[in-house]
């Protein structure tokens, strides 16, 4: 069983792999999580997979996060950019610290906005990301090429937090930005769901990584 780390640049719980022929899942929590919450996600979507999960390192009223905002739907997005390239430095630490590959992003809510910032200003970090009720982290995103890094967008047709105009336009960003991009409105709302799991864990068979 794992522990939480408290070595490298980020709080993290760390699962080794036994399959090692596959990309490891870089794990991103919402608001309110820590790096325990998307274990049992991770272990569901690839048995077998490596797991490398960090805490955010913002405290908003006592409960982590991957950056600062200053509103509901409203981020410092100068704190999103330094915020990025920090995971980013993160993760390079952590490939070399347990050997692994390139990782896939999985990110729920703040954590699936982290990885979009992920795609946008560290394209080469990924190997390819599953957002889950993402929104736009930059209004003006730098330009990157995503190289057809496949890219899985899972939003919800009654989320009342991301409304469905910002969803559209971060897909047609990733997708304009080289991303071999698919987005799916599921009949829910902000929370994670059985159909999440079963959309991302059959979408992540099909794409090979």
């Amino acid at each position: 069983m794992s522990q939480t780390i408290q070595t490298l640049s980020h709080i993290h719980r760390f699962v080794p792999g036994s399959a090692n022929d596959e990309a490891p899942l870089l794990l991103l929590h919402g608001t309110g999580g820590d790096e325990n919450d998307l274990l049992g996600l991770g272990a569901a979507l690839a048995p077998g997979v490596a797991l490398l999960s960090p805490r955010g390192q913002v405290l908003e009223k006592g409960m982590p996060r991957f950056f600062r905002r200053l509103a509901e739907g409203v981020f410092d997005e100068a704190d999103v950019v330094a915020r990025a390239g920090a995971l980013a430095r993160f993760v390079d630490e952590a490939r070399d610290r347990y050997g692994l590959a390139a990782p896939v992003a999985v990110g729920f809510s703040n954590g699936a906005n982290i990885a979009a910032a992920l795609l946008m200003g560290e394209p080469a970090v990924l190997a390819g990301a599953v957002l889950i009720r993402p929104m736009v982290p930059l209004a003006a995103p730098p330009r990157f090429d995503l190289e057809g890094k496949p890219v899985l967008i899972l939003s919800g047709a009654g989320d009342p937090i991301v409304p469905a105009e910002n969803a559209r336009r971060l897909a047609a960003i990733l997708e304009e930005g080289g991303a071999e991009l698919r987005h799916e409105v599921l009949p829910v709302g902000h929370g994670l769901t059985q159909m999440d799991l079963t959309l991302a864990r059959r979408w992540l068979e099909a794409s090979g990584l």
